[in-house]
């Protein structure tokens, strides 16, 4: 499959050398942006939310997790390539359309922001399509983004705020406390709340066979994106008042909202998976009796605890080994199901299909024995 691995690297090439940019340029910004032992410190506080919200989303990445390595791409995307974009065409438009502080705050940050995150979505529908199966890898990929790009931001507004160039008060550690509770403790979710939207545009766009559909999907989700970037941005130009009716209207309803659908796609994943894999199994690609132990998240995992305790860690690896791979296969069989497969759709299929019967004489369910090798 030469034109899939020419993709892979093709897209690998492009985000390095985005994100490499993107970490001379932040180094620069938070070099002048204070004390050495002050961006320390922010990035110590702005670290903190971070491992609980990639925890979230890894929870809800359950059925198919995505790969660790686009994972980090896209959490590096976020933290250094969009936020140096944001900043450097906000800069050059501000030199030829002049903008208040509010309107920037309210309208060029969200649409220049949120086109920053949003283009490393678009570089993998064009170029590793076959990692995005639906609104919950859209989610998640959004996610990862927003996570690292609110890293970075919270950088920069905790410095602001120690000494005091936010305009928010004396700084010191009383500015910097306000800001850590306002932004790492009441929105770490924002970032991500906001590219979620885009990440659902590309998730739909995905799964759909109509034209039409597949561009104006992403461009709504980037639409409804800077409308919510907006409207929380825009709420601070009111002062307390204000960002506390956007948060309690605005904000966790569609926080809220965004949980509800995430299940409901994860839970959807389980139905779609076990039909596929069903078709699959009257096809004789898969045994039929296995389908449960792979759609069932629990199920899931008792067979690979069962693997640990009868056969050791490397009858756990091929368990989860062969689970993944049933996995694939049914995600890949539900979209030629669809018609809206990938071009590569048989060698796909064929790969998986041969790795799952490699590995199956090495994994057994529970009530079984675990081969020996």
């Amino acid at each position: 499959m030469p034109g899939r691995r020419l993709d892979s690297v093709t897209f690998t090439v492009v985000v390095t050398v985005t994100v490499g940019l993107g970490v001379l340029v932040m180094l620069a910004v938070l070099a002048l942006s204070g004390a050495p032992t002050v961006t320390l410190v922010a990035t110590v506080l702005a670290a903190l939310p971070v491992v609980p919200l990639v925890a979230a989303y890894l929870w809800l990445d359950r059925y198919e997790p995505e790969p660790t390595s686009l994972l980090v791409y896209a959490m590096l995307w976020g933290a250094f390539a969009a936020t140096a974009i944001a900043i450097v065409v906000g800069g050059i438009g501000g030199l030829f359309v002049p903008v208040t502080g509010h309107a920037s705050l309210a309208v060029v940050a969200p649409v220049t922001e949120e086109a920053a995150k949003g283009f490393f979505l678009l570089l993998l529908l064009w170029w590793r399509r076959a990692e995005l199966d639906g609104l919950l890898d859209g989610i998640v990929y959004a996610g990862m983004i927003g996570i690292g790009f609110a890293f970075t931001e919270n950088i920069l507004y905790l410095s602001a705020a120690y000494n005091g160039t936010d305009g928010m008060g004396p700084g010191g550690i009383a500015g910097v406390t306000s800001t850590f509770v306002l932004r790492c403790v009441f929105s770490p979710f924002a970032h991500p709340l906001f590219t979620a939207f885009t990440g659902i545009g590309i998730g739909i766009a995905v799964g759909s066979r109509s034209r039409s559909v597949r561009v104006l999907a992403p461009l709504g989700g980037y639409l409804v994106a800077v409308l919510a970037h907006g409207a929380w941005n825009g709420s601070t130009v009111f002062g307390v008042a204000g960002f506390g009716l956007v948060y309690v209207v605005l904000m966790l309803p569609a926080l809220g909202g965004l949980t509800a659908l995430a299940l409901w796609a994860r839970r959807s994943e389980a139905t779609m998976l076990a039909a596929a894999l069903q078709d699959a199994a009257q096809r004789r690609l898969i045994p039929a009796t296995d389908i449960g132990w792979v759609v069932d998240l629990r199920a899931r995992r008792a067979a690979r605890l069962h693997a640990q305790r009868t056969g050791g860690k490397a009858a756990a690896r091929a368990m989860a080994d062969y689970q993944q791979a049933l996995i694939e296969l049914g995600f890949l069989h539900h979209r030629l199901l669809r018609g809206t497969a990938p071009d590569d759709w048989q060698e796909r299929g064929a790969l998986h299909v041969a790795r799952i019967r490699e590995v199956r004489p090495h994994v057994a369910f529970p009530g079984q024995v675990v081969p020996t090798a």
